[in-house]
């Protein structure tokens, strides 16, 4: 960087901080306050501070990126979700807002030295201009990629829509580089990946975002599946979801509400923010069997729409506790075009329940929160006089188990097994079952079998091996090792692990992740979606309860003890 612009940035720096000091003095001043003080004396600190190492430190120092590290590093001593976003990240934050960007539509993921396409979305400019799972990029418009970052690679695919992009790739089957030529254009992310019939009766929705009009998208498929496929009962799944925008949760809770019913309401530090959201629409249904799938990714606008469904005795939820962010995000205009996301309030449904799990106000002494305690928890009636508690998430009616994998399930994907497996799977075989007649054969899992075998590099540790490497460094510290050794090096042998005698005892679950992956190959996400509700327990136990109507109205109605009601059972899920 030459000096010239270095010395602007630095101007820009020490001025943006000179403003804030004398607009902070000048409030200080007129209110006489000594809080206002405090912030007057701290900024000039500051100021003089940055001043002095900026014009003495050893090294050539970068202002701007010392600034933001001083401002991240300060809003993060407050919660996770007050945070800075310069100008340059404003194009993240609008697809996170909107799920929309210009480019090409592809998830991406780095192998070595390399950025690969991990998945085209379906009739995206990449997909139609031949783009595939597992294409190894080498140029971006003619820029060397090999070896950059994956963000440095994803800032060169996107751009404005209607602009050219130009991709020199390594495909795996082919002997040289190909050039694949494509037009940027404006990609929209639907946050609802699918919809279908999972019995004759019921109907699920499957809602991954809290997007703008996201609201619309589910309002569409249900009026397609209540009325074009006769679905009777509905499934919502906000299995994963971690949230999004507010109104359109209150819009979603709106469509199964009679209108002019609380959906939630905030209240923080400025009275003159707090407000109350209530359904303002006419609903679509309020009759029909409504079940919610959650679980603890389910965060944030997602806990508003279970939380007040249940509030509202309109829903039966079924899954895990959610997460429980109670906690309001405001977006503020910042100099130079950029923002900050402040956490302004908490928010509170239907029951005046607040969701919020960790306690960000009252810190340990090492600076970690902890959980809302016991003590604090308090009980809540729904409409229909069910008792609910706050202070640790959203409580499922019908609580199920999460599912967990093995730890050899977890290596396989973390080192590419299934998706390196898959490329090559694609080679071999032009096509394949439809996604509900698809299955991992005998003959396909032991071709997997041998490919991994083949893979020298495939590492990984059982729980148990975990657990022996952490008591074997207290035990050298202890001085317990050498008296044991013998017995500590026995165990350890006994626990080596046979990667071929894990694949055939985890065969089920290993199966249903490489049959996912595959499946995306030829039939994108909705392929792997429809594959995996095939045999979703939490899916199946919806069903059963949707359409057995004693259970869901006797939930509903208080008459079926439901975990939700469960004191016991809700503290302990924290």
């Amino acid at each position: 960087m030459n000096i010239f612009k270095k010395q602007s940035r630095l101007k820009w720096s020490v001025g943006a901080l000179i403003v804030l000091v004398i607009s902070a003095g000048l409030v200080g001043f007129a209110n006489d306050d000594k809080r206002n003080f405090s912030i007057v004396k701290n900024l000039d600190i500051y100021y003089t501070l940055f001043r002095e190492l900026n014009s003495y430190y050893v090294d050539d120092t970068d202002p701007e990126k010392l600034i933001k590290k001083s401002i991240d590093e300060m809003l993060e001593s407050l919660d996770p979700y007050t945070t800075y976003i310069p100008e340059d990240d404003m194009e993240d934050f609008k697809f996170m807002t909107t799920g929309e960007y210009g480019g090409m539509g592809s998830l991406i993921s780095r192998q070595g030295d390399y950025v690969v396409i991990a998945e085209p979305y379906e009739n995206s400019p990449a997909h139609l201009a031949g783009l595939k799972a597992g294409d190894k990029l080498l140029e971006v418009n003619a820029v060397n990629v090999v070896g950059k970052p994956t963000s440095e690679v994803s800032d060169l695919l996107k751009g404005p829509a209607n602009t050219p992009l130009k991709l020199k790739i390594d495909r795996p089957g082919q002997s040289k580089p190909m050039t694949i030529e494509l037009i940027r254009r404006k990609i929209s992310i639907n946050p609802v990946p699918y919809y279908g019939m999972i019995s004759d009766k019921t109907g699920i929705i499957i809602l991954d975002n809290f997007t703008q009009n996201c609201a619309q998208e589910v309002s569409k498929a249900f009026i397609d599946l209540k009325e074009n496929r006769g679905a009777q009962n509905f499934v919502l799944d906000l299995r994963g979801n971690p949230g999004g925008l507010l109104d359109e949760a209150v819009k979603i809770v709106n469509l199964f509400v009679p209108k002019g019913s609380q959906v939630v309401s905030t209240r923080g530090k400025v009275s003159q923010w707090d407000k109350v959201y209530r359904a303002t629409s006419e609903p679509l249904d309020t009759i029909s069997p409504l079940v919610v799938l959650i679980n603890r990714g389910s965060a944030s606008a997602s806990e508003i729409v279970g939380g007040s469904l249940q509030d509202l005795d309109r829903a039966v939820l079924i899954g895990q506790r959610s997460f429980g962010k109670g906690l309001v995000q405001t977006t503020r205009p910042l100099s130079y075009n950029a923002k900050l996301k402040v956490t302004t309030a908490k928010y509170y449904i239907p029951s005046g329940r607040c969701i919020q799990a960790l306690d960000y106000t009252h810190r340990n002494e090492d600076g970690s929160v902890g959980m809302i305690p016991d003590s604090l928890i308090t009980e809540f009636k729904t409409s229909g006089g069910r008792s609910v508690f706050d202070g640790g998430g959203v409580s499922p009616d019908i609580k199920m188990e999460n599912k967990k994998y093995g730890n050899i399930s977890y290596a396989l994907v973390a080192q590419n097994m299934m998706f390196d497996f898959a490329t090559q799977f694609v080679l071999e075989n032009e096509k394949i079952d439809s996604p509900e007649n698809f299955e991992i054969t005998d003959q396909i899992y032991e071709k997997y079998k041998q490919y991994v075998a083949n893979k020298n590099d495939f590492k990984y540790q059982s729980a148990t091996q975990d657990a022996l490497k952490k008591l074997k460094e207290v035990a050298k510290r202890e001085d317990y090792y050498k008296k044991s050794e013998t017995e500590f090096d026995q165990l350890e042998k006994l626990l080596t692990l046979d990667v071929q005698k894990d694949l055939n005892i985890f065969r089920p679950e290993v199966s249903k992740l490489l049959a996912s992956e595959i499946l995306k190959r030829y039939y994108h996400q909705k392929g792997a979606i429809k594959f995996a509700l095939q045999d979703d327990e939490e899916v199946g136990k919806a069903q059963t309860v949707i359409e057995n109507p004693a259970e869901y109205n006797g939930i509903l109605n208080g008459t079926v003890l439901s975990h939700a009601g469960d004191k016991i059972n809700t503290q302990q899920a924290n």
